[in-house]
């Protein structure tokens, strides 16, 4: 308890960067074991990533092993990139061998292919090293590829007592025994069994007789997304990961899918942002430009696009003025309502909650955009009455507007809906797309309405 405190407090400092420059300049490396000692690995890798790299590589190369390889899997990506870069082949595979085989698998993919092989050749652990390369093999948006081989592993025909004794030899290479999972003869996955049940059982029992076989499990080839959905919504802390004949081969655990969670939201964020790969703010401007550049392009399009609608309604301007005023709230309109639409869908599509026919969630949707207009519009009709004293003005605009504002409801339900289907991430319905059509279509159709009922 008093652990969890310590890392809620800890706040990084100006103070303590300087401090650790310092020690680091001075080569004091006692006392910087000292002070860095104190801190959580998570810590200690945020305080890296605030130093120069050549400071960062001192730090990594002066504590041992089994602490810094906890420091490089939490260093920011380009920073662990840096530091492995000016590590040797040797020293990679040292801080390798102290992680869990999914964890060394994730840092040797991100080296170049032959200093993959440089690192792997230098791992001492021979079943370690066959582990990771098997790990390796899987692509990393599957289970296999985000599945540990670290579990512990019974079998049926064992008594519980032969049981606990074999766990206490496979158990020290687990660092959390969420679950013990039960295999046949044959190495397939029939069933778990719970630390309680295990404990509470008699000790001349079979593992059989015991054994839960309602359990939970994942394909090695299934989509990480897939596994996460499955996780979330039994409440697993960890699954197994079995292959086409039920064979166990590992497990996935929830901290891994918090990652994945994470990474996820991350890049719908910066989708319905309209940028196009994942980046951050240190990354260079050329990266940036060519993240953000196609959707920008795309706007720029679309606002072409509404010039040369608006170019041919010149005639309703040049008798009816006020409808140039209003251009811009029919299509702030179009574009605020397609954009909540398709986010409630997104999210809805996101947490597998999107269920049923899809004409009776656009039917469902064109009500709701119906009512949510038909309010709108009176105020807007009022307004416009009242200030320009037109009522065939008021009336064209107020029309338009629930026009508009139903056709944007019912593209942004159907745009992620269609994507989804097409195996596209519809997270970029959410974003300049949904919002750039939504401008073309709502400016067309506000025209085409005034200019139908204002007789141009």
């Amino acid at each position: 308890m008093e652990e969890t405190q310590d890392n809620i407090q800890f706040q990084l400092t100006d103070e303590l960067i300087e401090k650790v420059e310092i020690l680091v300049e001075d080569k004091n490396d006692k006392e910087l074991k000292t002070l860095l000692n104190e801190f959580h690995y998570a810590d200690i890798a945020e305080i890296l990533d605030e130093l120069d790299i050549d400071d960062a590589i001192y730090v990594i190369k002066l504590l041992d092993s089994e602490t810094t390889s906890d420091i490089l899997m939490e260093l920011d990506e380009d920073n662990r990139e840096k530091v492995l870069r000016n590590l040797s082949a040797k020293e990679i595979a040292e801080e390798i061998q102290e992680l869990d085989t999914d964890d060394a698998a994730d840092i040797i993919a991100e080296l170049p292919e032959e200093r993959q092989l440089a690192v792997i050749s230098q791992i001492e652990d021979e079943e370690h090293k066959a582990e990771i390369k098997e790990l390796l093999a899987y692509d990393e948006d599957t289970a296999g590829g985000l599945m540990a081989k670290e579990l512990v592993k019974v079998y049926s025909t064992w008594t519980v007592a032969g049981c606990i004794r074999r766990i206490r030899g496979q158990a020290k290479d687990v660092t959390r025994v969420h679950s013990i999972y039960v295999v046949n003869r044959d190495e397939k996955l029939i069933g778990r069994l719970s630390l309680k049940d295990l404990i509470t059982a008699k000790s001349d029992q079979k593992i059989a007789e015991i054994a839960n076989s309602n359990v939970d499990w994942a394909n090695v080839k299934d989509d990480v997304e897939d596994v996460a959905k499955v996780m979330a919504k039994y409440d697993l802390e960890a699954i197994p990961v079995v292959d086409d004949n039920q064979i166990l081969l590992g497990r996935i655990t929830i901290d891994d899918i918090v990652d994945v969670l994470k990474e996820e939201a991350d890049k719908d964020y910066q989708l319905a942002a309209g940028i196009t790969q994942d980046v951050d703010s240190d990354d260079s401007i050329l990266d940036l430009t060519r993240a953000r550049l196609p959707w920008l392009f795309l706007g720029l399009v679309g606002g072409v696009g509404a010039f040369l609608i608006m170019e041919g309604f010149q005639e309703a301007f040049s008798k009816y003025a006020v409808l140039f005023f209003f251009t811009p709230l029919i299509a702030a309109m179009a574009g605020n309502v397609g954009v909540q639409s398709s986010a409630i869908i997104v999210q809805g599509l996101a947490n597998n909650d999107v269920k049923g026919s899809v004409n009776k969630r656009l039917i469902k949707e064109m009500l709701l955009a119906a009512l949510n207009g038909t309010i709108l519009a009176l105020f807007l009709f009022i307004f416009v009455w009242i200030t320009k004293g037109e009522f065939n003005t008021a009336l064209a605009i107020s029309a338009s507007l629930i026009a508009v504002i139903i056709v944007a409801g019912l593209i942004g339900t159907f745009v992620p809906l269609f994507l989804d289907k097409r195996g596209i991430d519809p997270a970029i319905a959410t974003g300049p797309f949904i919002t750039t059509s939504n401008d073309i279509f709502g400016i067309l159709i506000y025209f085409w309405i005034a200019k139908l009922i204002l007789g141009i």
